[in-house]
C-alpha cells in the first residue's frame, strides 16, 4: 500500500491521540507510529522535533480552537473582560470535554502537580498572552515597575486559577460535569469582585480629599 503523502498536522495530532488512547502508551519511537499509520517518518518531523513537543501541541490546540469558536461570535466581540473570560472558559472546557478520555490520560497522574507540567507550557504561554490582552483593569499606580509586578501577578494567578478549575473538572462525576460550570462562574467572578477597583479609586479618592482638608485645616 502507497504511503500517505498529504500529511497535516492535524492528520498527525488525531492518529497520535487515537494511538495512546488504543494502546494505552505513547508510540515507542516515530518510526513505529509512522509505520501504524502508513506514512513516511520524515513527514512527523515536518512538524514536530518529538512526541513531547506534539503534546505540547495539543493542549495549545485546545486553546486556538477554543480562541477561534469565540471570534466567530459578535456577541463575544462586545463583552467586557469578565464575560469573554467566563466563556473562554465554557468553550475551553467543552474542547477538553470533547477530547477527555486524553486528557485524562495525560493529566491524571499529573493532577496534584500541574503547575510545573511541560505538556502544559505552549497553552500557559498562549492563555496568560490571552489574559494580558483582555484588558482587566487594575489599579493606576503611575508607577511602571509596580504596574509590571500587577500584571505578572494578575497572568501567574489566572494561569494557576485555570490549573485549579482542570484539576476539578479532571474528579468531576457530575452529569454533564454541571459542577465544573457552577465551579467555573463562582471562581471567575469572585476573582473579578476582587478585582473590583471602583470601591478602591473611591477609597483613594476619599483619602485624598480628608489628606487635603487636613492640610487646609492647619
Amino acid at each position: 500500500m502507497a504511503k500517505k503523502k498529504n500529511i497535516t498536522v492535524n492528520d498527525i495530532l488525531i492518529w497520535y491521540t487515537d494511538y495512546v488512547l488504543q494502546h494505552n502508551h505513547k508510540p515507542k519511537t516515530v518510526f513505529a507510529f509512522a509505520k501504524a499509520n502508513n506514512f513516511e517518518e520524515r513527514k512527523f518531523y515536518d512538524f514536530f522535533g518529538s512526541f513531547e513537543t506534539l503534546e505540547n501541541h495539543i493542549f495549545k490546540a485546545f486553546f486556538d480552537n477554543t480562541l477561534n469558536a469565540l471570534e466567530q461570535n459578535e456577541d463575544y466581540i462586545s463583552f467586557d473582560a469578565r464575560n469573554k473570560l467566563l466563556s473562554f472558559y465554557f468553550t475551553f472546557f467543552e474542547n477538553l470535554t470533547a477530547n477527555r478520555s486524553y486528557v485524562i490520560y495525560v493529566l491524571e497522574q499529573h493532577k496534584n502537580s500541574l503547575k510545573g507540567l511541560k505538556t502544559l507550557s505552549e497553552l500557559k504561554h498562549s492563555f496568560t498572552n490571552y489574559i494580558d490582552h483582555l484588558d482587566i483593569e487594575l489599579i493606576d499606580i503611575k508607577q511602571e515597575q509596580i504596574d509590571r509586578i500587577q500584571r505578572r501577578g494578575l497572568k501567574e494567578s489566572a494561569w494557576l486559577q485555570l490549573l485549579l478549575t482542570m484539576k476539578f473538572w479532571i474528579d468531576d462525576s457530575s452529569p454533564s460535569f454541571e459542577k465544573t460550570d457552577i465551579f467555573i462562574e463562582k471562581s471567575v467572578n469572585t476573582s473579578f469582585d476582587v478585582l473590583d477597583v471602583a470601591p478602591i479609586r473611591s477609597l483613594i479618592d476619599f483619602g485624598k480629599f480628608i489628606f487635603k482638608e487636613k492640610i487646609h485645616m492647619n
